[in-house]
């Protein structure tokens, strides 16, 4: 299945060197400041359609704020330089860095999620290895509007894909750790904490193993949801509920198999968990992929990976193409394809959805 709609024909791909936070987060910025506006734009948009207005954002852009600057000042301070660096307003840039805590209160329902598979393989001289798969499905209008970072100067340097002015998402660290990331939904989320897309970027700048970047995840002061799958160079790999009432490791799917899409795998966070917002999609795609992994092969290389989330006409949308005859809001789009190979510190973003592996374009990123 193929996007129907236009994606640009150069993605931006941020680079950024600094020792200090602040410079490191300006050049990102001075990088951004062309596609920053339309980025504010959107999500002022989308705020709205949620029943989110302009001053609940702004308050909950500055106690966001000021829970990541209690927390990890750096990064409270790498958001103040891309603010500098674009020209921007603080607190717009910090509600990016918040949107998905902001749009928690949202009234809208979206329609769907990412999916996530990380599988523990071994390479040609029979050394295990992890590797991992996510399709990144979010609102089509965003599709202009992220980019490839290669971010040094921090503990580690790391490289990935984000939005635009957005610290972390999807990614790799110079250490060996890699992070996909799913969104769930709990019904304690509130915008108080630090954000999900911050800690992200927190565990990629930081973490020196999975166990370290669970420390990193279990220490921080979180209020709202999301799933880390972490794994590393080592082979070492864990998944993450993280909520509002605490963090749990859920399961594999089988031995050496991990597998997310957008619910909570663990009974505790489960029972509080906003059913609304994403099933049954959810769980349709979950059964799904479980079901296409347990009849074999096990995907064993990337290409064999991303093979895993195509899906056609009457199966569940993992690979996923907005309806254009939907309002703004219900577009929902794989906007990326991201393979993470921790042992070889490498990202592949294929700009475009598992199936377009062979027409769209990829950029490799290492670190």
């Amino acid at each position: 299945m193929t996007s129907p709609f236009p994606r640009p024909d150069q993605r931006l791909q941020v680079v950024v060197d600094a020792a200090d936070p602040f410079a490191r987060g300006a050049d990102r910025g001075r990088q951004l400041r062309d596609t920053l506006p339309g980025t504010i734009d959107t999500y002022d948009r989308l705020f709205r359609l949620g029943g989110i207005d302009e001053r609940t954002v702004r308050d909950d852009a500055g106690r966001l704020l000021d829970a990541i600057g209690a927390h990890r000042p750096a990064l409270r301070t790498q958001i103040e330089g891309i603010a500098s660096g674009a020209d921007a307003e603080l607190w717009r840039v910090a509600a990016l860095n918040g949107r998905t805590e902001i749009l928690s209160r949202s009234v809208a329902v979206p329609p769907g999620e990412c999916s996530t598979i990380v599988r523990s393989v071994r390479d040609a001289d029979g050394h295990a290895h992890a590797l991992g798969v996510q399709t990144w499905d979010w609102h089509m209008e965003i599709a202009p509007y992220w980019h490839t970072v290669i971010s040094r100067g921090g503990v580690h340097d790391y490289a990935g894909l984000t939005e635009c002015g957005i610290l972390g998402k999807i990614g790799v660290n110079s250490a060996g750790v890699a992070l996909h990331f799913n969104i769930l939904g709990h019904r304690s989320d509130r915008p108080e904490g630090i954000p999900m897309h911050v800690l992200a970027a927190l565990v990629l700048e930081e973490a020196t193993s999975v166990a370290h970047a669970v420390e990193l995840v279990r220490t921080a002061p979180v209020t709202s949801s999301g799933s880390f799958a972490l794994f590393d160079a080592d082979g070492e790999a864990v998944l993450l509920d993280i909520s509002p009432e605490g963090v749990y490791e859920a399961p594999a799917v089988t031995a050496g198999t991990w597998l997310r899409t957008n619910h909570f795998l663990t009974a505790e966070p489960a029972a509080e968990e906003k059913t609304w917002l994403y099933q049954p999609d959810s769980g349709e795609r979950w059964d799904f992929l479980r079901d296409r992994l347990a009849r074999g092969p096990a995907p064993a290389d990337a290409e064999q990976l991303r093979a895993a989330l195509v899906t056609g006409d009457g199966e569940p949308p993992v690979t996923c193409v907005p309806d254009l005859g939907l309002p703004m809001g219900q577009r929902w789009a794989s906007l990326a394809t991201v393979v993470l190979d921790p042992a070889a510190r490498r990202a592949d973003i294929l700009d475009g959805t598992p199936a377009e592996n062979t027409t769209r374009p990829h950029i490799e990123l290492t670190v």
